[in-house]
């Protein structure tokens, strides 16, 4: 068997060529394990960091765009509305000049009771003052005329009530709560969770007709 000058036989000399490399060291091993942990925290504080409530954000933007959309249809149709509000669920009210009351708006399914998704729990402040809300409907089965004066007034002219609405989680921080509210220009302004009030209040644009 031929050697080479360094002793050591051919065939051990090939083998050793063809031998697989050593395996990683325990120290790379750990700068990989390092590595890998930096970047799956950079992933979750990405993607993680900032979990909204989309139930609560959408309920907040329906209710900031009903209450826009009635505001148009008051001032289109020269009648009175209203928001009525429970603590389970809201619905649109319209002035009924000839009855000299205040109805429901059964001709207009965008105007219609709403509830509240679960969890979800509403405060009302009007004109500065905290408004107590039922926490059940009313029975209709009690009184055969049913009161249905809403807390917050829609007026024909495209005036609104002074107001605020929260919708909060329950066993939440208000820092966590949405909030919609009419600024000093009468505009309606919608806060989602974490959100600040804006320095200067936008200007109201005119209705198209």
């Amino acid at each position: 068997m031929p050697t080479l000058v360094t002793g050591t036989s051919g065939s051990n000399y090939m083998r050793a060529l063809r031998a697989p490399p050593a395996g990683f060291t325990l120290l790379e091993l750990m700068v990989v394990v390092f590595i890998i942990g930096l970047i799956t925290a950079a992933a979750l504080i990405t993607f993680g960091g900032d979990r909204r409530d989309t139930q609560l954000d959408r309920e907040a933007e329906r209710i900031d765009a009903l209450l826009t959309y009635t505001r148009e249809q008051a001032e289109l149709q020269t009648r009175d509305y209203g928001l009525r509000i429970n603590a389970l669920s809201y619905s649109f009210v319209s002035f009924d000049v000839m009855q000299n009351q205040w109805r429901t708006v059964d001709e207009d399914d965008a105007m219609r009771e709403r509830e509240f998704p679960e969890g979800i729990r509403p405060s009302v402040v009007v004109e500065g003052r905290p408004i107590v809300l039922d926490n059940k409907k009313p029975d209709n089965k009690k009184s055969e005329i049913e009161d249905f004066k809403p807390q917050i007034m829609i007026f024909s002219n495209g005036d609104l009530s002074s107001f605020e609405i929260f919708l909060q989680r329950e066993a939440t921080t208000e820092r966590d709560r949405a909030r919609i509210y009419t600024d000093q220009q009468s505009n309606i302004v919608l806060l989602r969770p974490g959100e600040t009030e804006p320095a200067k209040p936008p200007a109201r644009t005119a209705l198209r007709r």
